[in-house]
């Protein structure tokens, strides 16, 4: 029986006319599914549903997600990400000893990204907040000045004053969401070609079903960002507030909304 999947050119060009045809046809196509971003079960037969093929150095594994939760695309990871995907989608459950999350940008920084789910005019909002390990020289330089706020300016991060006004959206920008975990936020490719990963986590972020609903809820993620030492870890989303505001009324806080990853 035909299903209802969504299979985009950059796929069919991974995955051959031949093998896309089959599966539009019903062949090599499941019937029902965990969406590889919100985790909820789908049904090919009567849901729209996207195939989203991942693709690591040596291999490539093909999934399906509910179309309103993330559009038909090729996402290319480790070869460590990928077969961490093949454990979650036969239900083997993450490798042990899994490394914390910090990721390389092309500052050469490590960031630190935290999530959580934030009050904002009586409606929760999903929120990423990004915050260097070290100070942020300009590119080409040795510092001592940190301009990460700067820097972020230049890319479309405006000022916030307020928690309670959310950000625009960043153009261009997007936050990847599959396998039910973080990847990546992404930014326009430099000659307008496909996105890359300003911020990408060396292992897969496991996110909160609360966070997965509210996103998929919203199709956007605010994504806030701060200096090194203003936010800090903290061990609850009241406190987590908290720092924000503090950020804020300092003028040590900028954001953006961004869609999912090819929305």
């Amino acid at each position: 029986m035909p299903r209802m999947l969504d299979v985009s050119d950059d796929v069919r060009a991974e995955i051959g006319d031949e093998e896309a045809d089959r599966l539009l046809g019903g062949d090599n196509a499941p019937g029902t599914y965990e969406c590889t971003s919100c985790r909820a079960v789908g049904d090919s037969e009567r849901d729209r549903t996207s195939t989203v093929l991942f693709v690591g150095e040596e291999s490539a594994v093909l999934a399906f997600a509910h179309a309103a939760c993330i559009p038909s695309q090729v996402v290319p990871v480790s070869e460590e990400q990928l077969q961490n995907a093949v454990r979650s989608i036969t239900g083997e459950g993450p490798a042990a000893g899994e490394p914390a999350v910090t990721a390389e940008v092309p500052l050469q920084a490590e960031l630190g990204v935290t999530s959580g789910l934030l009050l904002i005019n009586n409606d929760v909002h999903p929120t990423l907040v990004v915050e260097p390990l070290t100070a942020i020289a300009r590119p080409g330089t040795t510092g001592p000045a940190d301009v990460f706020l700067e820097l972020l300016g230049e890319q479309g991060f405006t000022p916030v004053s307020s928690v309670d006004d959310i950000p625009s959206a960043n153009p261009g920008w997007s936050v990847l969401v599959a396998m039910g975990q973080l990847h990546a936020i992404l930014q326009p490719g430099a000659t307008a070609g496909s996105p890359v990963a300003w911020w990408q986590a060396h292992q897969a972020m496991q996110v909160a079903e609360e966070w997965r609903a509210a996103v998929k809820r919203h199709q956007r993620v605010i994504v806030f960002a701060a200096p090194v030492g203003t936010i800090g870890q903290q061990s609850r989303e009241d406190l987590l507030r908290e720092a924000l505001d503090r950020a804020a009324a300092a003028g040590r806080l900028v954001g953006a909304t961004m869609p999912l990853a090819g929305t």
